[in-house]
């Protein structure tokens, strides 16, 4: 079967139940012939995003994953075209409404006073992104989400917030790191790990997902600028990878970031996950 990532999420559960039922003990496993799973994933709602890489993805018919920092003006001045890019395929994720990071932490005098995490409480927190939730959801009309942590900090006024939102989302990317997962059937759906990449080759890239591959699990990008903005991505070296994902779009799945995690919920806890 030819897995590529407009097939709708249905499928691989039907695919999964009639190759590696329930009652299974055997290790996890990707549908198909698939050996890892791509989420490419854009933060921040910036201009680049969809004047560059949205476009890209459909030249090349993949989908990504897009985390709105809901005050950033690209989402009230270009509002369409974000709702134009959920009709389209593409995941609009949480991030927060103000992009709220802690101060305190080493060379971070860019985040302003007024948006110092150090100082927001758990519950000023949680409060905004349920906010933020209900405000996606005016946008694409949909109810199920996920979240990804700003700057991966996961304390607010000095107390770790994610258990309190937890049950608001299908997963969280919540850990800076190489971006490949280590084992998918222990793997914390939210406490993913990602990688941000800046000024990196087309090759570079590329071998992230290669080294999913040969671990049988998963590549998490977390872009920011494409060809423009700030931690940025040149445009021929996002494409590169594009290129090369869907080239072989029967090895690498490469779809939403929900998509994947519905899957992957679905294989390691299907008695849970069924209902």
């Amino acid at each position: 079967m030819k897995i590529g990532s407009g097939i709708v999420i249905a499928a691989f559960f039907t695919l999964s139940q009639a190759c590696f039922p329930a009652e299974s003990t055997q290790a996890f496993h990707w549908p198909g012939k698939i050996k890892a799973a791509v989420s490419l994933s854009y933060d921040d709602a910036l201009d680049s995003q969809l004047d560059v890489a949205i476009p890209a993805l459909n030249q090349y018919r993949l989908k990504g994953s897009f985390y709105l920092t809901l005050a950033n003006p690209s989402v009230s001045k270009r509002m369409p075209e974000w709702r134009q890019a959920a009709q389209q395929g593409h995941e609009l994720g949480n991030h927060t409404l103000f992009h709220q990071c802690s101060r305190s932490m080493p060379d971070r005098e860019w985040v302003q006073p007024k948006n110092d995490l150090d100082k927001t409480s758990v519950e000023q927190l949680k409060e905004q992104i349920l906010v933020a939730n209900t405000m996606l959801q005016a946008i694409d009309g949909k109810h199920e989400r996920t979240f990804t942590v700003p700057c991966g900090d996961q304390k607010a006024g000095g107390e770790n917030y994610l258990g309190t939102i937890k049950p608001e989302f299908v997963a969280i990317k919540a850990v800076i790191g190489s971006g490949v997962a280590e084992d998918m059937s222990t793997l914390d759906p939210y406490a993913v790990n990602v990688v941000t990449p800046s000024n990196v080759t087309g090759k570079q890239l590329i071998d992230i997902v290669k080294a999913a591959g040969e671990k049988g699990t998963m590549a998490n990008f977390t872009f920011h600028g494409v060809g423009g903005d700030y931690i940025r991505v040149s445009k021929e070296a996002h494409d590169e990878l594009l290129k090369f994902l869907a080239e072989h779009r029967d090895i690498y799945w490469t779809d939403t970031f929900i998509n994947i995690m519905k899957y992957v919920k679905s294989q390691n806890d299907p008695i849970t996950n069924s209902n």
